[in-house]
């Protein structure tokens, strides 16, 4: 499933850049070139959610309803 993301990117004060996701908390990536720090913050952004699901679902009882929603 293909969902889309703000971005938000500085120049670093070091060189290269950074980013940050405003609607996931702790997604932050960065790199040397902004298509390389878009695919950190992609991956980081990954990672969050997969754990985040992860957590969600870990103890849940076999009569819980598991499904999926469209947004946008």
């Amino acid at each position: 499933m293909r969902r889309e993301f703000t971005v938000v990117i500085e120049e670093a004060d070091e060189g290269g850049y950074w980013a940050f996701c405003p609607e996931v908390p702790g997604a932050n990536g960065q790199g040397e070139s902004i298509e390389e720090t878009k695919a950190n913050l992609a991956e980081a952004i990954e990672l969050i959610l997969q754990d985040r699901l992860d957590d969600a679902l870990r103890g849940l009882p076999d009569s819980a309803i598991r499904d999926t929603v469209a947004v946008g």
